[in-house]
């Protein structure tokens, strides 16, 4: 975890000074803004089932005690009884064979409880950490590496012991809470034989806790130092398993070595967490000694005054239950550790919410577009964060109606850019876009994206059926659905698909297949092309024939021109023979437009499009295939 050294402060905390008592009493109030968010998360455990966990768990600690009358009560009754009698035995007897079979029922209930809760709490947490990351404006601040570092920490996904879920961390703190009340509860029956037991066995029993959850707090504090080694050594054994990384493996024989890279960054980490081990093992004699002194003391104490008459045997059995049941009520530390175990992921979330507060949509009232809107450049200029580059610089073109445009030009040149920038993922740095000559930030990005549909370069590959990567939860007309994928050249991989639009696209998923990257492109052309027929006015597509062939990218272009008639189209592509097909083409040049017209008028002038234009053509004439591709489906 991105933070997890916070957790292991209290560790060594010096209070000599006003300054270290200042800085305890803010950790303090830290630990106590945990406690109290950790017991807030237990209400999205559901009512029923964690009211029915804090019942068995009060009743549980409860149960020692209780257990300590009821045997207490048989023992008396036993000795008390005339001889031939049992009458006066049966009560107890029921009353402590109860306590026994409700511990038994309890122990059942406990688990399935606790889990549930659990569960309900983590899905809630990222339900509301999800929400928080996808409701800020643009993506600006997500990028941050520190924002990044946050959303890693407080997503919660354990990758080792040390690491907790709030879910975990909420079960815990009530889980301690009700701990204490099981401790005084054993402490009233203690008290009620003789007032001096309680000290003698409270006061030991929490400094074998102190000790205990120092020895501990120190065991996550060396652990979490060799986190890094740690997480290598997982990659390292995960590749050795790879399916796509088995191959070069063996081909190259990189066996040993890949085994003994992860071995070393295992026994790297490993060693010093051995070594405190061992350190844990010698110093347990400390803590047997609170266990067991006070315990000797008292059993010793209540067996003579027994001897002399002075104590029952009912008395001595009492004690010696209640006695045991205090040091397991106080002595246990796993619940404390867990709490200390989601520290990190609260924290990270609080400054999450503060990194990202003010950049949280706030849903527009503007109405969706009635007609296809003219988009205008003004003056844009861009530059991404902590970059000293400007991308854009002054940029001005306007886009109008329903036309094909094509943005053509070097890497770097600022194509992609724009199209974030149209898209609202990032706002210019200068200058404004404008659609109808309204600022698109005015309108509200959220209302300004469902106008758009983007194939992005990067694309994302959902393990999901065919259908699904189309709509993504969008509401699902089939007639529609089946047009569009006519229209990006899909129904032909879909006629190939074992279950047609059902079948998963990913071999990982039962009856799922793999798709090219030629086929993937089509699945998300026809996802794009579906948006516009179900009323997206603009079309974005960034390098969206990369992996397909020549022929068939000219097959879907002729379709996207006669789509173009009822939106606007913004094309992007590194083969100029395909865009030669737009009404307009624009070649951008560090951040500008150098030059702008069809692509006739292009040609005749003679400059930068038109030599670039003919190196290609002259590569396609000789057969070099550009597309990048990554086998077939079936």
């Amino acid at each position: 975890m991105g933070s997890l050294g916070w957790q292991f402060r209290s560790a060594s905390i010096p209070v000599e000074s006003e300054a270290s008592a200042l800085a305890l009493s803010e950790q303090q109030r830290e630990m106590l803004h945990l406690r109290r968010q950790l017991l807030g998360l237990l209400r999205d455990g559901g009512w029923f089932a964690t009211v029915l966990f804090s019942v068995v768990q009060l009743v549980q600690v409860v149960l020692p005690a209780l257990t300590a009358l009821a045997t207490a009560a048989v023992v008396n009754s036993v000795g008390s009884t005339s001889s031939g009698s049992t009458s006066r035995v049966v009560v107890p007897l029921v009353l402590l064979a109860s306590t026994l079979i409700v511990a038994q029922v309890l122990s059942a209930i406990q688990l399935p409880a606790m889990l549930v809760v659990q569960s309900r709490i983590d899905v809630a947490y990222r339900e509301r950490l999800a929400d928080l990351t996808s409701r800020s404006e643009t993506i600006t601040v997500l990028e941050q590496p520190a924002v990044q570092d946050l959303i890693a920490t407080a997503n919660a996904e354990p990758s080792t012991w040390i690491e907790k879920t709030p879910g975990q961390g909420a079960t815990s703190q009530l889980m301690l809470m009700v701990r204490y009340v099981g401790l005084v509860s054993s402490a009233l029956v203690l008290v009620r034989f003789s007032w001096w037991l309680v000290p003698l066995l409270v006061l030991p029993a929490f400094a074998y806790r102190y000790l205990a959850l120092r020895q501990w707090l120190n065991h996550f504090r060396i652990w979490a130092r060799g986190i890094s080694h740690h997480r290598r050594y997982q990659y390292w054994s995960k590749l050795s398993f790879a399916p796509a990384e088995g191959k070069e493996i063996r081909v190259f024989g990189l066996d040993d070595w890949i085994s003994g890279t992860g071995q070393n960054h295992s026994l790297t980490h490993m060693r010093p967490v051995w070594e405190d081990d061992y350190r844990a093992a010698r110093a347990k004699w400390l803590q047997s000694v609170l266990l067991f002194v006070p315990l000797v003391i008292a059993f010793l104490t209540v067996c003579i005054q027994t001897e002399h008459g002075r104590s029952s045997l009912a008395t001595e059995t009492v004690v010696l239950t209640a006695a045991w049941a205090t040091f397991q009520a106080v002595g246990y530390t796993f619940d404390s550790i867990a709490v200390q175990g989601v520290a990190p992921v609260m924290k990270a979330y609080d400054n999450l919410t503060a990194a990202l507060a003010g950049t949280r949509q706030t849903e527009a009232d503007a109405p969706a577009l009635t007609r296809t809107p003219t988009l205008a450049f003004e003056q844009v200029g861009f530059r991404y964060p902590a970059t000293e580059r400007d991308i854009l610089k002054s940029l001005d073109l306007e886009i109008r109606p329903g036309e094909l445009l094509a943005l053509v030009g070097m890497n770097g040149a600022g194509k992609s850019t724009m199209t974030k920038l149209l898209a609202g993922l990032y706002e210019p740095t200068s200058g404004t876009i404008r659609a109808d000559g309204r600022d698109i930030a005015e309108i509200g990005y959220t209302a300004w994206r469902r106008e758009l549909a983007i194939v992005f370069q990067d694309f994302v590959r959902y393990p999901l059926s065919a259908r699904e990567n189309v709509a993504l939860g969008a509401h699902i007309d089939q007639d529609v659905l089946d047009s569009a994928a006519r229209e990006a050249g899909f129904d032909e991989v879909l006629d190939r698909l074992p279950k047609g639009w059902d079948t998963p696209l990913s071999k990982e998923i039962a009856g799922g297949v793999d798709l090219s990257g030629g086929q993937w492109q089509q699945v998300v052309l026809t996802r794009a092309i579906y948006a516009i027929k179900r009323g997206a006015k603009i079309l974005v597509l960034d390098e969206p024939t990369a992996h397909l062939d020549v022929r068939t990218e000219f097959e879907v272009f002729e379709r996207l021109t006669r789509l173009a008639r009822d939106a606007t189209v913004i094309l992007i592509s590194h083969r100029l023979s395909t865009v030669r097909q737009a009404d307009r083409i624009v070649l951008l040049e560090n951040g500008r437009i150098a030059e702008s017209g069809s692509h006739e008028e292009l040609m005749s002038r003679g400059g930068d499009y038109a030599a670039m234009f003919t190196i290609q053509a002259e590569r396609f004439q000789s057969g070099y295939d550009d597309r990048v591709e990554e086998g077939e489906l079936l």
